[in-house]
C-alpha cells in the first residue's frame, strides 16, 4: 500500500493556495505570514518606504536603545527636583519619573 500526502500552503490572509512563506521583522521580533504572490505584493509596496528611508541592520549587529545605557541616576534625581518632581535620595526611581526624564532629554 502506498500513501501520498500533499500539502497545500494557503494565503494566510485571504486563503488561497499556492502561498509562500514570507519573513519580516518589528521592534527585533520576527514574523512569519504566508502569503500569495499578490499580498506579498501589497505587503512590500506598503513597507517600501519604510525600507527605503531605513538602515539594513546585518545579522548579530544591532542598535543601541536607550534600555541598553541606563541613565545615570543622580542626573535623573538632580533633573526630577529641578523640574519640582518628588524624588527619594535613594532607592528605586518611580516609571513616571524616568518616562519624563527621557522624554525631555
Amino acid at each position: 500500500m502506498t500513501k501520498s500526502v500533499s500539502v497545500v500552503i494557503t494565503d494566510d490572509l485571504d486563503g488561497s493556495e499556492g502561498a509562500r512563506t514570507v519573513l519580516f521583522g518589528l521592534d527585533g521580533v520576527p514574523y512569519e505570514i504566508d502569503l500569495v504572490e499578490a499580498n506579498r505584493a501589497r505587503l512590500e509596496a506598503t513597507l517600501a518606504p519604510f525600507i527605503a528611508a531605513g538602515r539594513r541592520v546585518r545579522r548579530g549587529e544591532r542598535r543601541a536603545t536607550s534600555r541598553a545605557r541606563p541613565a545615570d541616576r543622580a542626573a535623573v534625581r538632580a533633573w526630577a527636583r529641578a523640574a519640582g518632581l518628588d524624588v527619594s535620595d535613594r532607592g528605586r526611581i518611580s516609571a513616571e519619573v524616568m518616562r519624563q526624564y527621557e522624554a525631555a532629554h
